[in-house]
C-alpha cells in the first residue's frame, strides 16, 4: 500500500465521534436506568399489594365486582412483565404487553372509579412507548427465536 491510498485519521476526525459516542452510551445508560425503574415499579409498587391480598387491592377488585382470581392474575401479569422488561430478547414485547394491560387500567378508571388515578396509566405508557420503540429490534429477535423453535 502506498503512502497516497492508506487511510487518514487524524485527531479531528476522532473528535467529532467522541461527542457521539458519548450521547449514545448517556442514552443507553438512560434507557436502561428507565427499564430498571419501571421494572421496580411494576414488581414490587403494582404487582406486590395484589399478590400479598392487600387491603386496598382487594377492596379496588371488589369495587370492580372482579374478585380475589382476577387481582391475582393481574398481579401476575404485571410481575411477569416487569421481569421480563430485564429479560434481553423479552425487552421489546414486555413494553407492548405491559402499555395493553395499562390502557386497561386506564378503561377499568374511567369505568368504576369516576377517573380517579386515570392519569396514572396513561403516563405509564409514555416511558413503556419510548422502550418499545427503543428495543423493537429485540422483537425481531424473539419471533426468529420462536421459528426455529417451531
Amino acid at each position: 500500500m502506498s503512502e497516497t491510498t492508506a487511510p487518514v485519521t487524524t485527531a479531528a476526525a476522532s473528535a467529532t465521534s467522541a461527542p457521539a459516542a458519548g450521547r449514545a452510551r448517556a442514552a443507553r445508560i438512560a434507557l436502561r436506568t428507565l427499564t430498571v425503574l419501571l421494572a421496580l415499579f411494576y414488581g414490587v409498587a403494582s404487582a406486590l399489594p395484589k399478590l400479598i391480598a392487600h387491603p386496598s387491592a382487594v377492596e379496588s377488585f371488589d369495587t370492580i365486582g372482579w374478585g380475589s382470581a382476577a387481582m391475582y392474575v393481574i398481579g401476575a401479569l404485571e410481575l411477569a412483565g416487569g421481569i421480563a422488561l430485564l429479560v434481553p430478547v423479552l425487552s421489546g414485547v414486555a413494553p407492548i404487553a405491559l402499555s395493553a394491560l395499562m390502557a386497561g387500567a386506564f378503561v377499568v378508571q374511567m369505568s368504576y372509579f369516576d377517573g380517579e388515578n386515570a392519569a396514572t396509566p396513561l403516563i405509564l405508557i409514555v416511558p413503556l412507548a419510548l422502550l418499545a420503540w427503543t428495543r423493537r429490534r429485540s422483537n425481531a429477535d424473539l419471533v426468529r427465536l420462536v421459528k426455529r423453535r417451531v
